[in-house]
């Protein structure tokens, strides 16, 4: 499920390269109504209102605490539903969205077009006006289990945001010289890694085994001997690739396995310091952010013991880059504030 829908994700974000005050009353509030709406309006649904306002409260919650300038992405979502497309938070909107009015819980102005994108995606691509946009369905849509699994995956999104706003990313990815000729930027999807070559696949194993054994300890000595295990592991996979597949390996660690990791540091700080909004937690499937984490975490743990290259595609390597990303945060505490600064592989973090 996750697989595909990163997947899909992929698959539009590269595609997309090719492209480059009114109060609500407290009634309308409740049935997910703008103030400013013309009653004939199209307008989101209540339980949809309640889980993006849920989604920006967290996200002002977290603020620059997980990722420096956090705040300073943009957060365009556009919601599909099976009839339509809200566009929400989005600075520059094109002519063919219709203002639905203000929403003074969601503190944006809402827009609405009829549905272009199929109902289960899951994407952040520039999708509207060349901003990075968070393409998303409802939960159902999505094989999102909860409400809660929805909200925390859109700030996985917004990290995307985050990535691909910095100044000099797309340079900075072509400076890989992985395209070999490609301009769509589908490459990223189809790159020709050596996932059948029986070597790989047996380094590319050690390194998460002991990612996976690094993470289960608890004392700073036994820490240090598995994360030197880790390194060696790492540096023994290095060794079998030829240098295109290394810098391949380590950019999907770097991106998606971060993204992986931000989803979880996402719960895991809701859980300890953020309280639900009482709308979002009468949701009938809510969950709590706790459960969430646990989660994640079983996930990724579930991932590199899984985590097996004979499937053939590149979504073994996010589960190790969460995984290495996690390590980095015991290893090397500074490391996000030098994420954007360094080559796109989590080994220039390095202490």
């Amino acid at each position: 499920m996750r697989a595909t829908l990163a997947l899909a994700a992929t698959v539009v974000l590269l595609s997309s390269r090719v492209l480059q005050a009114q109060d609500t009353h407290t009634a309308a509030s409740s049935h997910g109504v703008a103030a400013s709406a013309p009653a004939s309006q199209p307008q989101l649904a209540p339980d949809d209102r309640t889980r993006i306002a849920e989604a920006f409260k967290l996200a002002d919650a977290v603020g620059d605490q997980i990722w420096p300038a956090w705040t300073s992405a943009p957060f365009a979502i556009l919601l599909v539903t099976p009839e339509r497309e809200f566009l929400l938070r989005h600075p520059r909107p094109s002519p063919d969205f219709t203002s639905v009015g203000y929403d003074s819980v969601l503190k944006t102005d809402v827009l609405v077009r009829p549905r272009q994108f199929p109902p289960n995606l899951l994407a952040t691509f520039p999708a509207v006006g060349g901003v990075p946009t968070i393409v998303v369905g409802q939960p159902a849509a999505t094989e999102r289990k909860s409400s809660t699994e929805w909200v925390v995956t859109l700030l996985h999104e917004h990290f995307h945001q985050l990535q691909t706003s910095r100044p000099g990313y797309f340079a900075r990815v072509d400076s890989l010289g992985l395209a070999r000729g490609d301009r769509t930027g589908m490459w990223m999807l189809n790159y020709a890694f050596p996932y059948d070559s029986a070597r790989v696949r047996a380094r590319f194993a050690a390194l998460t085994q002991r990612l996976d054994s690094a993470l289960a300890t608890s004392t700073d000595d036994a820490r240090g001997a598995r994360w030197a295990a880790v390194r060696s592991a790492r540096g023994a996979l290095h060794d079998a690739l030829a240098p295109d597949d290394d810098r391949y390996l380590a950019f999907q660690m770097w991106q998606e396995g971060v993204a992986r990791y931000t989803e979880l540091a996402v719960a895991r700080f809701a859980a300890a310091h953020y309280t639900p909004t009482a709308a979002f937690a009468a949701l009938p499937d809510f969950v709590p952010y706790a459960t969430v984490a646990a989660r994640i975490d079983s996930s990724v743990r579930a991932g590199l013991r899984g985590s097996s290259l004979e499937r053939g595609n590149r979504v073994a390597f996010y589960p190790a880059g969460a995984a290495y990303a996690l390590m980095l945060d015991r290893v090397a505490p500074t490391w996000r504030s030098h994420y954007f600064d360094r080559a796109m592989t989590l080994d220039a973090l390095l202490p």
